[in-house]
């Protein structure tokens, strides 16, 4: 009975959250157009909302917007995947010996005072124009959250549970699998959440740097011609994929750490 009422008052407070954020859309829409209206900017400087969704449905109708989308997304999905991996590597590692942590802490911590705009141009340049230096950018954006989430979250196991594990002459994997893991899950996963919003920052600014593709494209491109309604139809497809990745996160972490 208790756990059925948690998952109505779970489910409740999802539906309000839901009826809010339709709600504050609505409002966002209506105050855009009455500005729009009021002080009768032309649509290269401030299209109204009709006219975004208009050329929303025409560069949807040609496929257009389809495979630009495609391409960001899978840069993204590419850095994620890299990111994630070598934070995750490494940060195991720093977790687990102190010494390598006050050895490479400077170097990273270093890398994070460049701003990513000045490493992609680099990037660019050694790797060529094509996806692989987009999903570098991805990767080093998304690195740093990760790495630092994976070292809290493994050091932050009770150690009367790994007295407990070596006590049972667990091995390495056993401790990691059983115990390591799941307690960092939640740290994980909220660094992951970070990560994903900052997977699509870097894809984008990666293609503004050189690119014949993609969302970023999109937006130079329309930024050049003055058609302001599709940049406004780029960014709004941008923050539909981070939106769309960190609800999925959100859901795998319901289901993954559900106790």
């Amino acid at each position: 009975m208790a756990g059925t009422e948690r998952e109505g008052r779970e489910e409740g407070f999802r539906l309000q959250g839901s009826l809010l954020f339709l709600l504050a859309l609505l409002v966002f829409v209506f105050l855009w157009e009455g500005l729009v209206r009021w002080r009768r900017y032309p649509s290269f400087i401030l299209p109204s909302p009709g006219q975004v969704w208009a050329r929303f449905l025409t560069v949807a109708a040609d496929g257009t917007l389809c495979w630009h989308t495609r391409i960001t997304l899978a840069e993204i999905t590419g850095g994620l995947l890299l990111g994630v991996s070598a934070a995750t590597l490494l940060g195991y590692a720093v977790a687990k010996s102190r010494v390598l942590e006050r050895l490479i802490s400077p170097y990273i911590v270093a890398s994070q005072a460049i701003p990513i705009v000045a490493i992609a141009p680099l990037l660019v340049i050694w790797f060529g124009f094509g996806g692989l230096s987009k999903v570098l950018v991805c990767a080093l954006m998304v690195f740093f959250p990760a790495l630092v989430n994976t070292v809290v979250g493994l050091r932050s196991v009770e150690e009367d549970l790994m007295a407990l594990m070596r006590s049972l002459q667990a091995s390495r994997w056993q401790v990691f699998t059983m115990l390591e893991l799941p307690a960092a899950l939640p740290v994980l996963l909220g660094g992951l959440k970070v990560g994903v919003t900052l997977a699509v920052i870097g894809a984008v600014v990666g293609e503004f740097v050189g690119a014949d593709r993609g969302l970023g494209f999109l937006i130079n491109l329309s930024r050049g011609i003055l058609d302001t309604p599709l940049l406004f139809v780029a960014l709004f497809s941008q923050v539909a994929i981070a939106l769309a990745l960190y609800l999925a996160v959100s859901w795998l972490e319901s289901r993954l750490i559900r106790w």
